[in-house]
């Protein structure tokens, strides 16, 4: 199932929910920046592909090739357009069953829809509509340089700055946005999707602070980073929220890939752990059949970068560090990026690199 969504996700374009808890593939999910007949088209063409490949993986490579090769995750058509053999025939004809006409229609029309190569796709990538933009935690040393450079962003007509206290950060905040009251721990499920509804975009930019819950940090991070996020994901899809940038950390999933021991993993979830908290909202997420982005930063400096952003792809960086304001690019950038779509970024700078000017996501 992890290899099959890998592949449905970044060949086809669908968003493809799992289980985590069974590991099966729940439900195929078009896009909302996707037209309602390409995505139909492609579900069917995916069906017909999966039938007609009976039990075995057709994503996989043949089980009989014995030299190593690189996955390109695209579907033979060796057999497609080939005739079967009737052996009752008394001419010993050949002719077409109406199985393989209804497999040569469907496959001959996802071929036109596929990208040349999954390369090439994840290069051109997908534009996402996005004009209105919500940031929850909008007064964090992160957050407050999200919902800055949104502020200056000319094709957003909606930046709405989600906060606990509106009065205390209309003081410290640009008031050419909008401020409204949003609290992940407090509020209900439909106090938070009533200050999502009509927006376009979430960022998550929420997380325990660790030196206001000195006594309590363990219980904090469960209400924010687990339980308090996953309602504000909830509370996306109901609005219908497009897309959901969540910023996370690196080591999140560190267990996963022998990292519970590294210096960076026992010191970060040393603060209630915090890590495997984040690691829920991040499963949540990617489960809910939204489109999303992961972003996990290193080590979080309030500094200005000195070196060039390092765009690294998931569970491969145990160390690091980045400027806050490099996290908010990376973040604006993923909003509307096809190349950030239903991935996970982790990011640090790269100081052996000067540090230049933000332009884009290169991955």
């Amino acid at each position: 199932p992890e290899q099959t969504c890998h592949s449905v996700q970044h060949i086809f374009n669908l968003n493809c929910q799992r289980d985590y808890r069974t590991a099966h593939i729940v439900t195929l999910q078009i896009p909302p920046q996707q037209s309602i007949l390409t995505g139909t088209m492609k579900i069917i063409a995916l069906l017909t592909l999966l039938l007609s490949h009976g039990t075995t993986n057709a994503f996989s490579p043949s089980s009989s090739s014995s030299s190593p090769q690189k996955m390109a995750f695209r579907p033979s058509t060796s057999h497609l357009f080939s005739q079967t053999t009737n052996n009752n025939n008394a001419n010993n004809g050949m002719e077409l069953s109406r199985r393989d006409i209804f497999q040569t229609t469907a496959m001959a029309s996802l071929l036109t829809l596929l990208p040349s190569s999954p390369a090439r796709a994840e290069e051109e990538g997908t534009t996402t509509a996005i004009k209105s933009v919500v940031v929850a935690g909008a007064t964090g040393q992160t957050g407050s340089r999200i919902y800055t450079k949104l502020l200056s962003d000319k094709t957003l007509t909606a930046v709405t700055g989600g906060v606990r206290n509106v009065d205390k950060a209309s003081k410290s905040l640009p008031p050419a946005g909008t401020l409204s009251h949003l609290d992940v721990v407090e509020d209900s499920l439909d106090d938070l999707t009533k200050v999502l509804t009509n927006s376009d975009a979430l960022i998550i930019a929420c997380g325990m602070n660790p030196g206001k819950n000195l006594m309590r940090m363990s219980a904090a991070a469960h209400e924010v980073d687990n339980l308090g996020t996953i309602k504000l994901i909830d509370a996306a899809k109901a609005a219908g929220v497009k897309k959901v940038v969540l910023v996370s950390s690196i080591l999140t999933n560190g267990r996963a890939w022998g990292q519970e021991k590294s210096p960076g993993f026992v010191a970060t979830n040393a603060f209630g752990g915090a890590l495997d908290e984040k690691l829920a909202a991040e499963l949540y997420l990617r489960g809910s059949g939204m489109d999303y982005t992961i972003v996990r930063p290193g080590g979080l400096k309030g500094k200005a970068p000195v070196g060039a952003l390092s765009v690294n792809g998931e569970d491969t960086l145990n160390a690091g560090e980045i400027s806050r304001d490099l996290v908010a690019d990376v973040c604006i950038a993923s909003l509307t990026d096809g190349k950030a779509s239903n991935k996970v970024l982790e990011i640090i700078e790269d100081e052996g690199v000067p540090a230049r000017v933000f332009n884009g996501l290169n991955m």
